[in-house]
């Protein structure tokens, strides 16, 4: 059979939940057993670099359930450590051979300083010319275009904004711009760190260092945009947007959008008004449901703080199974993130968060989380119906004797001229 010719672009979330949709649709189009790779190189300089393969061959072989094969060119050359030859070439042979290529997390930097002067590129080129998916995520994805932004020097280290020469693997497909993955990020939370960390200075910075016919496509955290070359296409996929940016002016395409490629080789026509899009919020053509991705939480944070809320309010209600629930659920997303190669201390603030809960848990167990009124109710109900009558046939010795024993426990009795009004004590 003939293989689909596909780019697949993602702006994070390529280990996460989010994606097992996309990733699984994608497999499905090739023959089987799938010939998967994971090209390693921009987290190769990384210490843990293996655990980050291991990562993403676990998430292959338990979501997407295909053997993934690590590439292995952590390293293809450098100025203080010898490159191994024999890997070197292996791992090339793997990507020549594979139907399926995935690269992620990383620093865009370092890959490309890695890859230059190799076949890297020309493999890529090749899978999208004869047949082959490619799927570039984070850091990778930043080096498809014409220009890649260094985010960690920028934002990590202050060096200035640069423009450095990136694969162009959108060259080959006809598409002229700098990809920007992370492109709604908010991690900065009182600092804009949008468009991959740069906020909007240092993005406009980067803009005018690109050429004028250059443009930005980014492409939100995630979100996918898959290129079907055969079928001219561009599909949006995931939770969020892929954007257009010709400089002042940006189009913006929601999950589902169907593109036409050609819009993204001559996007200026959006700015003549002659494009099949009209509208900066347009919808090309009917979404693709097969591969648009489950609503979900779109990272551990969100469904961490999803879960406190669920458990907190069950707390306050005295819920006990749909605290339980939430203790559960949380579990689950723990499990289901676990694998996802983004970096953070997410999962150590949610295991602090389970032992909280469990803890919770096993106090309300001891003291109960149901209402003390609704338990003792019926009980005290029947007794100030027993008072209203020996009260009503002026037998006030008795009544005397049960508002005694009200007090003894704590119950304190009103009488109201609506009747009789009983209160538990509060703490």
């Amino acid at each position: 059979m003939s293989l689909p010719r596909i780019l697949a672009i993602m702006g994070s979330g390529e280990t996460a939940p989010t994606m097992v949709t996309t990733h699984r649709r994608l497999t499905s189009l090739l023959p089987s057993p799938v010939k998967a790779v994971v090209l390693d190189t921009p987290y190769g300089f990384q210490e843990n670099a293996p655990e980050l393969a291991t990562k993403a061959v676990e998430y292959f072989k338990t979501s997407i359930n295909v053997d993934l094969v690590v590439a292995g060119l952590v390293r293809l050359h450098d100025t203080h450590i010898a490159a191994d030859p024999v890997a070197i070439e292996r791992g090339l042979r793997a990507l020549s051979d594979a139907d399926y290529i995935f690269a992620g997390p990383g620093s865009p930097t370092y890959a490309l300083r890695q890859w230059s002067g190799s076949s890297v590129a020309r493999i890529m080129i090749d899978k999208l010319t004869n047949g082959g998916i490619v799927t570039f995520a984070s850091a990778a994805a930043l080096t498809l275009g014409k220009a890649t932004v260094p985010v960690y020097e920028v934002y990590k280290v202050g060096q200035d904004v640069q423009a450095l020469d990136g694969l162009d693997i959108l060259a080959a497909i006809g598409i002229n711009a700098a990809l920007i993955p992370h492109y709604d990020n908010t991690e900065g939370a009182n600092h804009d760190t949008r468009f991959c960390y740069l906020g909007e200075a240092r993005l406009q910075m980067f803009e005018s260092l690109l050429d004028e016919d250059t443009y930005v496509l980014g492409v939100d955290e995630h979100t996918g945009l898959i290129i079907d070359i055969d079928a001219a296409t561009a599909t949006v996929v995931g939770n969020s947007n892929v954007t257009i940016r010709l400089r002042s002016d940006s189009f913006v395409y929601p999950t589902g959008s169907v593109i036409p490629l050609s819009l993204l080789q001559t996007p200026t026509s959006l700015l003549t008004g002659s494009s099949e899009v009209s509208s900066s919020h347009s919808i090309a053509t009917t979404p693709i449901a097969t591969i648009a991705e489950p609503a979900q939480a779109n990272s551990l944070d969100a469904a961490l703080a999803e879960s406190i809320q669920q458990f907190d309010q069950a707390m306050q209600q005295r819920d006990a199974l749909a605290a339980v629930r939430a203790v559960l659920s949380l579990e689950q997303s723990m499990q289901d993130w676990s694998i996802d190669t983004l970096q953070s201390d997410v999962l150590v603030r949610a295991r602090g968060t389970l032992r909280s809960m469990i803890s919770q848990l096993g106090d309300a167990a001891i003291g109960g989380v149901r209402d003390p009124r609704e338990v003792v109710a019926p009980f005290v109900e029947a007794m100030l119906s027993v008072r209203a009558t020996v009260r009503a046939e002026k037998r006030f010795d008795l009544s005397d004797i049960i508002r005694d024993v009200f007090a003894s426990l704590n119950i304190e009795v009103r009488d109201t001229p609506a009747g009789a009004e009983w209160s538990l004590p509060t703490g």
